[in-house]
């Protein structure tokens, strides 16, 4: 039975392997200190944190995360430590909260590694503390306890070292943060904050224990696509038997049962659409509830399938996570029991050794299978659910290869998100994950052009490197120009050398750019200081409440700036200039699409850090480096291709121009 406890109380544990489960709601920062007889962390070998993560008997997350599995083995601890005690704290320096009041109270559980529930804790009552010792595992008279602890810190992570007497904490804090400012660099934003009627349902037969991570936060107002009581139902997608969805924008007619793709959910409580789609029929006794399109709540299709597509990223993470805990017990355990019965010098003689190996590796080998085999229905489940998603999406969160991008038609309203790749694990392949971002867009994006960013661009020529990086810029530029109403979206390049004149040239042909590339330091100059003037405008605007005062001339909508090959033709004031685009551009709808390779930029030293950090690093190859923001999963980037021999992309561009002209624009 589970042990909920409140600030102070102890509780016995049963075992000395476990996992510590931690919950935000936000992402959180976690770490652990050990202690000895009288509590004092002998020195930084005793602290395992995001910079540091593994120790003796304890792991901890590399990033900062809403969710986090601190794994504990307490008889593998260092000699001397009698206590572990697990640090949460908000990372410093990011777009985030800056007190534990602003957020929902952090739960904290104490597992065994099957999962199995032995103590929880949340902690409740923090305000303008941005550090918290959540509880603490220590050892009385051979036996070893779990304390909720829930001290916060208003002086953050360095006043909590301080009081667990670390030496120079200030220093030790501000490594921590810099690893996790690296950290959250790579990683992938997590959703907005989901009611909680809106949260994804778990399927019965998933293997990780799923508990809601706290008390949700105040639900954000919906973004429907048109506004639910002026129009009446908001916008569906109706079934068809072509793949894809209606055209944004226009209003679709209602579900029919004709279609391939049923869209309601027979477990799926739909609260917020004002309209839900008819249940659909119920799943033979015995036999998993049939995937459907569409099956998480939202006021649109569109956020239904956008919320649908984070719960099966959410899910596959979480399910490989527990796979992966549950082999990594059976190998430690494997070699506890060899080491048991080979310290017995009887075992060292005869057969009974032998048979000592093959027992422990039998039990390894079984709690392996076992382990593999949930993982294997979980990963059924959600392959047979993309399998029905896929077709389903709007050309927004499409591939290229989907049909619906030759039936597109320029929408009227804005999309939620916007596809630019996909993810998947190593446990298997071929099940990916749309990677979708918000729109308008939250941060800006950097096409890594190096050869050195991962084992399949080592292999591959620089030139053609190069080519195939900006040639994804163009492809991503294409995307945000097609999803936006005409006129709403422009699209700017700075080519200081004129080199990817190839790459462009479907940009250019179709027209769609807000002027020629610029070359030269003129041309550079020129655009740079356009983009500053329109973001130091608006600015002034928005804190004046005065837009009407912006200069007629001046065009209000979103605009892209793509830049090839930097730092290239860059001297030190446009470098300063687009720094300041990075940091202040995105507020004020002005964001950065950048084609580099780092390395090549690192002639400037740290200054450029802050830029790279502020943009989402994509390849144009597969790569493995960006991190899901619950259990730190290093996912496999696929970026998105073109099929072979398709003129999607051209058609797409001549699509957007022809709006363009029809509108006036």
């Amino acid at each position: 039975m589970t042990a909920e406890l409140v600030r102070g109380q102890n509780h016995t544990l049963p075992q000395t392997r476990l996992e510590i489960r931690v919950s935000a709601g936000t992402p959180v920062v976690a770490g652990a200190t050990l202690g000895d007889e009288r509590g004092t962390v002998r020195g930084i070998e005793w602290i395992a944190h995001p910079g540091s993560p593994q120790l003796p008997g304890l792991e901890v997350s590399q990033q900062a995360a809403a969710d986090h599995r601190l794994a504990v083995d307490l008889e593998a601890l260092p000699a001397g430590a009698h206590r572990v005690t697990v640090l949460l704290a908000l990372p410093v320096g990011v777009a985030g909260p800056v007190r534990f009041g602003a957020v929902p109270a952090p739960f904290v559980a104490v597992t065994g590694l099957d999962g199995t529930e032995i103590a929880t804790f949340t902690l409740t009552g923090l305000d303008a503390e941005s550090a918290v010792s959540a509880l603490e595992l220590y050892r009385r008279q051979d036996a070893w306890k779990v304390r909720a602890v829930g001290q916060g810190y208003a002086g953050g992570l360095a006043e909590m070292l301080a009081d667990q007497g670390v030496t120079d904490p200030a220093a030790l804090a501000g490594s921590i943060q810099e690893a996790v400012t690296r950290g959250l660099a790579r990683s992938v934003a997590p959703p907005p904050p989901r009611t909680p009627e809106g949260d994804r349902v778990r399927h019965a037969t998933g293997s990780a224990d799923h508990r809601p991570t706290a008390p949700p936060p105040a639900p954000e107002p919906p973004e429907p696509l048109a506004d639910p009581a002026a129009t009446g139902p908001a916008h569906t997608t109706q079934p068809h038997t072509a793949p894809g969805p209606a055209a944004a924008g226009a209003p679709a007619a209602g579900p029919s049962t004709g279609g391939p793709i049923n869209y309601a959910h027979p477990r799926r409580q739909h609260a917020a659409p004002p309209s839900p789609p008819p249940a659909a029929p119920p799943a033979q006794p015995g036999q998993p509830a049939q995937p459907v399109a569409g099956d998480a709540t939202g006021w649109s299709m569109d956020e239904r399938l956008y919320n649908q597509i984070w719960g099966m990223f959410e899910d596959l993470a979480r399910a490989v996570a527990a796979y992966r805990s549950a082999v990594d017990f059976a190998e430690s355990r494997m070699d506890q029991e060899l080491d048991r019965a080979l310290s017995d010098p009887r075992n060292r003689i005869g057969g009974a050794g032998d048979r000592a190996r093959e027992a422990a590796r039998a039990k390894r080998d079984e709690l392996a299978s076992r382990a593999r085999e949930a993982l294997d229905r979980d990963l059924a489940q959600l392959a047979a659910e993309a399998a029905v998603v896929e077709p389903a999406l709007p050309a927004a969160y499409a591939g290229w290869g989907n049909p619906v991008w030759h039936a597109h038609r320029i929408p009227m309203e804005i999309p939620m998100a916007l596809r630019i790749g996909d993810l998947h694990l190593p446990e298997r392949t071929d099940l990916r994950i749309p990677l979708l971002v918000r729109l308008p867009l939250e941060r800006g994006m950097w096409v890594d052009s190096g050869r050195t960013a991962s084992e399949a661009a080592t292999l591959m020529d620089t030139d053609r490197l190069r080519r195939l990086a900006m040639e994804t810029a163009v492809a991503h530029a294409a995307r945000l120009l097609a999803v936006y109403p005409p006129g709403e979206f422009a699209v700017h390049v700075i080519d200081p050398a004129g080199s990817a004149a190839g790459p462009l040239a479907p940009l250019v042909e179709s027209g769609v750019l807000a002027g020629p590339p610029a070359a030269g330091p003129g041309g550079v100059a020129s655009v740079l200081a356009h983009l500053t003037r329109r973001v130091d405008l608006v600015q002034m605007a928005v804190r004046a409440r005065a837009a009407d005062s912006l200069p007629p001339d001046l065009d209000t909508g979103e605009q892209l700036l793509v830049v090839n090959d930097f730092p290239h033709g860059f001297d030190d004031r446009a470098v300063t200039q687009l720094r300041y685009l990075a940091d202040e551009g995105p507020a004020v709808g002005v964001h950065l699409l950048m084609v580099a390779d780092r390395e090549e930029a690192s002639a400037y030293g740290p200054v450029l850090d802050p830029l790279w950090r502020s943009l989402l690093r994509i390849t144009p190859v597969a790569d493995s480096h960006l991190a899901d923001p619950w259990v730190g999963h290093a996912w496999t980037y696929e970026p998105l291709t073109i099929p072979p021999g398709s003129q999607v992309l051209e058609q797409v561009l001549t699509a957007v121009a022809a709006a363009r002209k029809a509108a006036g624009r």
